[in-house]
């Protein structure tokens, strides 16, 4: 007697790109995303085994597609600089991120506090920040949490003399910076704030505005001195 065999073909798991949600609640919370990945971005350019992304898929159990997180913004170290659709953690020799920042807000603040802050925990994230640009919430603003044996303790913050609240980044090598209630990202290295690539485009246009209105200054004073029979070159 045959015996024939059914073959049943396996579905293959499928691991969403994306869930149909916005990238931001608003706005403001969009520019911050926007600014705080563009700036890491530029900041390791260079260094192709850092990778930075935005509003990302991270699956971290291989077939269980329900295990998955998706941070604002987050930075991984010893891995390929390059374009992803998503994250899968056994196909990037098991790396997780070092560094982690939400955009919080009401609506998201209980996973951030709860649910994202113990997976983080349970991923080995090293560093745990959150910002409310709104201040709806976030007493103060900007927080951030380091991992120490598997537990979250807060970064101790600083208050700079002109008011600036600032906290350290031992990660990324970097302060995080509450300026007016505006997050910027500052090198404490080069004494410089990162800026997007608009930002610096804006800067040197400024300074070059400024420096023309000085020339014009000098120029008619120069113009007036001479008026009065006064060599400018003798002052």
């Amino acid at each position: 007697m045959t015996v024939s065999i059914e073959y049943i073909p396996v579905t293959p798991i499928e691991y969403p790109d994306e869930d149909g949600k916005p990238m931001a609640e608003g706005d403001l919370q969009r520019k911050c995303l926007v600014y705080a990945t563009t700036v890491l971005e530029i900041y390791f350019q260079n260094h192709p085994d850092v990778y930075v992304a935005g509003n990302l898929f991270i699956y971290y159990e291989k077939g269980y597609p329900e295990s998955v997180v998706a941070p604002d913004v987050f930075v991984v170290f010893g891995v390929e600089n390059r374009d992803r659709r998503s994250y899968k953690t056994w196909e990037e020799n098991n790396q997780t991120p070092d560094f982690v920042l939400e955009i919080t807000s009401k609506s998201t603040r209980s996973k951030d506090q709860g649910a994202k802050k113990g997976i983080y925990a349970f991923l080995g994230v090293r560093e745990y920040f959150q910002y409310d640009p709104t201040g709806d919430y976030l007493n103060p603003q900007l927080q951030g949490l380091h991992l120490v044996d598997g537990n979250y303790f807060p970064v101790a913050a600083n208050t700079l003399a002109d008011g600036t609240v600032s906290l350290p980044s031992e990660v990324l090598g970097l302060e995080l910076r509450l300026e007016a209630g505006k997050l910027r990202f500052y090198n404490p290295a080069t004494g410089q704030t990162l800026l997007t690539h608009e930002e610096e485009a804006a800067a040197r246009q400024a300074a070059e505005e400024v420096r023309q209105q000085t020339e014009q200054k000098a120029q008619r004073l120069a113009a007036k001195l001479r008026e009065l029979n006064i060599d400018p070159d003798s002052l």
